[in-house]
């Protein structure tokens, strides 16, 4: 049986634990980005910033940017090499290693 101390300390705990749960919101599970938080960041932050397509925010963003390339429609070329630069910085950053030379090695042989 729990003494009366450690029945005070865990409705503490509960109660702190509670106010720390993101306001009452499920926590982000994986790769989500909630769209409140995707709206909040800023345009340099995603790989086509004009569009606010693929956001470079962690490690696990730059590889589905790096995955989804190729599904971006309606870009120039010179958007593209743009973004591939971005996409370099942003995992050089949070430590992803990138093994095609450019975003056209990359595009090889997909559909376009």
């Amino acid at each position: 049986m729990a003494t009366e101390r450690q029945t005070k300390a865990a409705r503490t705990n509960i109660k702190s634990a509670q106010r720390a749960s993101h306001n009452g919101t499920a926590p982000k599970r994986g790769n989500e980005l909630r769209e409140r938080d995707r709206s909040k960041l800023s345009a340099d932050r995603f790989a086509f910033p004009a569009e606010r397509k693929e956001p470079l925010n962690d490690a696990s963003h730059v590889r589905n940017a790096i995955a989804r390339f190729d599904q971006v429609e309606g870009v120039s070329n010179a958007e593209r090499d743009r973004a591939w630069r971005r996409i370099r910085a942003a995992a050089r950053r949070h430590g992803v290693e990138i093994e095609v030379r450019g975003w056209r090695q990359l595009m090889a042989g997909r559909r376009s």
